[in-house]
């Protein structure tokens, strides 16, 4: 679906790609950026709409890094402080800034997309192949040294429970959504 998967399962790749094409969105949307006759709430409907989207596609699957947050959290910051026409030397805080446009930590909101998909996931049939990726294990031996972190292994790091305990409180869809309310507050 577009996405670009690397020999090592990293996702520098992929966000960079993101990011590319999110900053060719909005550029396009440069006018309406710039423009003094659409409001300020309807110039951010366009940026949630036309370019985050595009930015965050596929975001539920990436391993997010320090440095990958901070490269998408950037661009999002610029994008934001062109729609308020908030150039140097009048400089606002990012918090200041999330607040004036209704957004808020990318970082949060990669979160909430990640456990809903994975919540999505868990609860689809046993012979879906999304959810078998969910439980496949490598068999083989594995190289000296502490493993790589993954995916999976940074959601229940981040969830503190085993796949058997994410898979039970994924078919009661209230627990769940309590479980993102709580992790992602």
């Amino acid at each position: 679906m577009g996405s670009i998967v690397a020999e090592n399962g990293g996702t520098s790749r992929e966000v960079n790609a993101r990011i590319q094409k999110a900053r060719g969105s909005f550029s396009k949307l440069r006018r309406v950026g710039l423009s003094k006759s659409l409001r300020k709430a309807t110039k951010i409907r366009i940026f949630n709409a036309c370019v985050k989207s595009v930015l965050l596609y596929g975001c539920e699957t990436w391993l997010v890094t320090n440095e990958i947050q901070h490269k998408i959290q950037t661009f999002v910051n610029t994008c934001l402080r062109f729609i308020l026409r908030t150039w140097w030397p009048n400089i606002i805080s990012n918090k200041d800034l999330w607040k004036a446009t209704g957004q808020e930590d990318i970082n949060l909101e990669i979160r909430k997309r990640k456990f809903r998909w994975t919540g999505h996931t868990l609860r689809k049939e046993d012979g879906e192949i999304s959810k078998a990726a969910l439980f496949w294990n490598p068999q083989g031996s594995r190289q000296r040294g502490r493993p790589r972190n993954s995916w999976r292994r940074s959601v229940i790091k981040e969830v503190g429970r085993s796949w058997n305990e994410l898979r039970y409180l994924a078919a009661d869809r209230q627990k769940w959504k309590g479980l993102i309310y709580n992790l992602c507050s």
